[in-house]
């Protein structure tokens, strides 16, 4: 069974699919190729999948349709394929998987399965990081731009951007985490699923197989102070930086005042009711990556 988000608008039409279909059947495998076209869709089919006992589903998109498709898999004995079609599949090059479609095609059939860590936040799963603050407002904001006055990701992204910095919102958080409590004031609360490297190589994450999440937060930064976080971690000291938390657990709870929070998944935004309960579900994915 593949998977592929036709809903981001890249012309998955009928010569496409012909010629995915042929990459498949050149290892071998007759493929079942589903064009969703909404992520219902894309969770019908993979529930489906599961249901049938198909033992690998292959998810083809950017890392919201991965974590839409894994959703499903995930405590089942269905293995995830990867074909990373979106704009920067951060699973994939974590996972060391191929980025062009003919070595991602080869590995689906060709790899071998790895058993990965999973977050989960209130019963929803995340592959790569989950945050709230500043982020999922900048993701809202971006989206209504490019739905409402038809902007690109990226202009969006960045005017979304902007406004954050000019409002600066903050909000006070009780983080629960190693059976202490830590009050803080912040912008933002970043969860990784394991922990993120930072100098040269930030954003990449060395293991996915720890049990571990890990916070990052700041404590009442300005935005001057939002830079030097930014040097910090380009420079593989983050975690010296005055008024930085970098923790790692298994679990952790994040209560607030607020009735309800925006919080982000994998870059998809959802409402939430606090608290806030996050835990590790230690190798509950079967993965196939790179055999070598």
């Amino acid at each position: 069974m593949v998977i592929v988000n036709a809903s981001a608008g890249l012309g998955y039409c009928g010569g496409w699919t012909a010629a995915l279909e042929e990459k498949f059947r050149s290892h071998g495998v007759a493929p079942d190729i589903t064009l969703a076209r909404s992520g219902d869709e894309m969770i019908a089919r993979a529930e489906k999948a599961v249901a049938d006992g198909a033992p690998l589903v292959v998810a083809g998109g950017g890392d919201g349709t991965i974590n839409a498709v894994a959703s499903v898999l995930v405590g089942s004995r269905t293995r995830l394929g990867v074909l990373p079609l979106g704009t920067l599949n951060h699973f994939a090059k974590d996972l060391k998987i191929p980025l062009d479609l003919d070595g991602a095609v080869a590995n689906a059939v060709l790899g071998r399965a790895c058993q990965i860590d999973v977050g989960e936040v209130n019963g929803r799963i995340f592959l790569n990081n989950s945050s709230l603050g500043m982020y999922p407002d900048i993701v809202r904001d971006r989206e209504q731009q490019q739905k409402k006055l038809g902007r690109g990701k990226w202009l969006a992204f960045g005017h979304a951007l902007f406004a954050a910095l000019r409002r600066f919102p903050f909000m006070s958080v009780r983080l629960k985490i190693n059976g202490e409590a830590h009050l803080r004031r912040t912008p933002f609360v970043f969860i990784g699923n394991n922990e993120y490297l930072q100098g040269l190589t930030m954003g990449a994450r060395e293991r996915l197989d720890s049990g571990k999440l890990c916070l990052y937060v700041a404590q009442n930064p300005t935005r001057l102070g939002l830079l030097r976080y930014a040097l910090h971690a380009l420079f593989g000291k983050l975690a010296e930086a005055r008024d930085f938390d970098v923790l790692s657990a298994s679990e952790l709870v994040i209560e607030t005042r607020h009735h309800r929070l925006r919080v982000a998944t994998d870059g998809e935004v959802t409402h939430m009711q606090p608290p806030l309960c996050y835990r590790s579900r230690a190798s509950a994915l079967s993965v196939i990556v790179p055999a070598a």
